[in-house]
């Protein structure tokens, strides 16, 4: 098997020195380990500590293209959207989507939540509360805000899934199967039990196996999801940059001039 892609990379436009390397660095260690493609998916714009500005969108597509010149690796642009309200909001604008190749979204307690009652019904429990013996009402928000937000936006990739934000990953394998949306195997952390992996598998979900490198050495760094679906039997079928390239909703609208 050949991991094509890497689709969860940071760099410096991550702020405040969360991403350590440039987007040529990240390209060149995804050249020297053989992959054919990466996306650079700096944290969302409303990200309270490290989210990328939106006025440095004109400098990452200058460094993408230097990028692909240099080092022959297809780099996309993408973002990781934070998921902001019980109803299912995330920080992207329409306009957005012109410079984007590929969207991510995932919960992170950093983010900015909507409104002050997202801040108490939605943030406050999930930085607060146990992941591992969530309240029924608690599971049931949280779940809705994704469905809801599968379903009001083209998110290619749902990232680190049940990392301090319970869901029942069921609910949301199902939808996001019905969206085209692929569910992202982590190689910093997978917080998701077993069952659930082989269940959404049985449901007919498509699996990503992404590093989440927050510096260039971990750029291509994706045996822990790897090593999970060759454990768990999961059909390579199902995993969307293992001996193929993937195909998002955005690819195609970005295009550097």
């Amino acid at each position: 098997m050949i991991l094509f892609g890497d689709y969860h990379t940071h760099t410096k436009y991550s702020a405040k020195g969360h991403g350590k390397g440039t987007i040529l660095e990240n390209a060149s260690v995804a050249y020297n380990k053989g992959l054919k493609q990466i996306a650079i998916t700096d944290h969302g714009f409303e990200h309270k500590l490290f989210g990328v500005k939106r006025k440095d969108i004109p400098m990452i597509k200058e460094d993408i293209l230097n990028a692909k010149e240099v080092t022959g690796v297809d780099v996309l642009l993408g973002v990781e959207a934070n998921l902001t309200s019980m109803n299912g909001d995330i920080d992207i604008r329409d306009e957005d989507y012109e410079f984007l190749d590929v969207l991510l979204m995932g919960f992170h307690a950093m983010g900015k939540p909507a409104s002050f009652k997202d801040k108490f019904h939605l943030f406050y429990p999930n930085i607060f509360g146990s992941s591992f013996a969530p309240s029924k009402e608690r599971l049931s928000k949280n779940t809705t805000a994704y469905l809801k937000a599968l379903d009001k936006y083209p998110i290619d990739v749902i990232t680190h899934l049940n990392h301090n934000y319970p869901v029942d990953t069921l609910a949301v394998a199902r939808l996001a199967k019905q969206k085209g949306t692929f569910v992202e195997l982590n190689g910093k952390r997978i917080n998701m039990s077993d069952r659930d992996i082989i269940t959404m598998a049985e449901e007919g979900v498509k699996f990503i196996v992404n590093s989440d490198a927050h510096s260039p050495d971990r750029v291509g760094e994706c045996n822990n999801g790897i090593n999970l679906l060759f454990k768990l039997g999961i059909p390579l079928s199902q995993v969307v940059n293992v001996d193929k390239l993937p195909k998002f909703k955005n690819k195609g609208r970005f295009e550097i001039n």
